[in-house]
C-alpha cells in the first residue's frame, strides 16, 4: 500500500504561515493535495502538521491529518522524522511518498510517474526527484582571507559549461521510501535511491514571497 503524506507544519521563516498562504487565491498546500488526490497510485493522502489550521483547511480539501507533537514541528525537524511518526500513527506499512507542500507546481502526473518507476525498478530503497542544477557546482568558489578560492579542483574553471559533467539537485517535490529504509536508515538517501526528473519550471520550492510571484506566473501562463 503506497500512500501519501503531506508535511505541513504552523510556523515558516521567509513567508509567515507559508503552507496556507494564498497562491492565486488558493492555499499554497492545496496545490499538493489535489494532486497527490488525482494521482491515483496513493491509497490514501495524509497531512501532518501541528496546526490546527492547516488539519482544518486539509480535511476540507479531502485530506486525513495526523497531528505530530510540537517537538516534529520545528525549524530543524529532519522529514524522515516525520515520516517515521506517520508510519507509527497510522500502522501503515508504505511505502511513503511524500509531498512538500512547497512545491506547487508538481503535478498529478509527477507523483503517478514517480510511484511507477519506484515500483517497476528493482532494489531500490527510495526515490528523490531531481532538477538541473542551475549552475555548474564545479564553479563553485569561497573567499578566504579576502580572495576567491575554487573549492573543487582550479582546472574546473577553465573548462566550458558543456564539457563539464551534467549535475543535479533535489528540488524537494517528492520524496519515496521504503518503510524499512525510512525507519531503520532515517533517511531517504541510500546507496540504492533512484531519481526522478522534473524541469526547473516544475521545480519551484516556494521558499520567499519572490518565488510565490514566480510560480503565480507560471501558473497563470500554463492556464491561460
Amino acid at each position: 500500500m503506497v500512500f501519501g503524506l503531506i508535511p505541513a507544519r504552523g510556523g515558516s521563516k521567509g513567508v509567515k504561515r507559508k503552507n496556507i498562504h494564498p497562491l492565486n487565491s488558493r492555499p499554497l498546500i492545496s496545490y499538493t493535495i489535489e494532486a497527490a488526490l488525482s494521482s491515483g497510485v496513493l491509497e490514501e493522502v495524509f497531512v501532518s502538521t501541528d496546526d490546527e489550521e492547516i488539519a482544518s483547511v486539509s480535511e476540507e480539501l479531502g485530506a486525513d491529518v495526523i497531528l505530530r507533537p510540537a517537538e516534529l514541528a520545528e525549524d530543524a525537524t529532519p522529514t524522515v522524522d516525520v515520516a517515521i511518526h506517520a508510519l507509527k500513527e497510522t500502522g501503515l506499512k508504505g511505502p511513503v511518498v511524500v509531498l512538500q507542500p512547497t512545491s506547487p507546481l508538481r503535478t498529478s502526473g509527477d507523483i503517478r510517474r514517480a510511484v511507477e518507476i519506484f515500483k517497476n525498478t528493482k532494489g531500490a530503497d527510495s526515490l528523490v526527484s531531481v532538477t538541473d542544477f542551475p549552475h555548474p557546482p564545479f564553479w563553485a568558489m569561497k573567499i578566504e582571507e579576502g580572495k576567491l578560492k575554487p573549492i573543487f579542483k582550479a582546472e574546473y574553471l577553465k573548462m566550458r559549461r558543456q564539457d563539464l559533467e551534467k549535475a543535479y539537485i533535489p528540488n524537494g517535490a517528492i520524496f519515496i521510501g521504503k518503510k524499512e529504509t525510512v525507519q531503520e536508515k532515517r533517511t531517504f538517501y541510500t546507496e540504492n535511491t533512484i531519481p526522478y526528473y522534473m524541469p526547473p519550471e516544475r521545480s519551484i520550492d516556494i521558499d520567499t514571497l519572490l518565488d510565490i510571484k514566480i510560480a503565480e506566473t507560471i501558473l497563470r501562463e500554463t492556464t491561460e
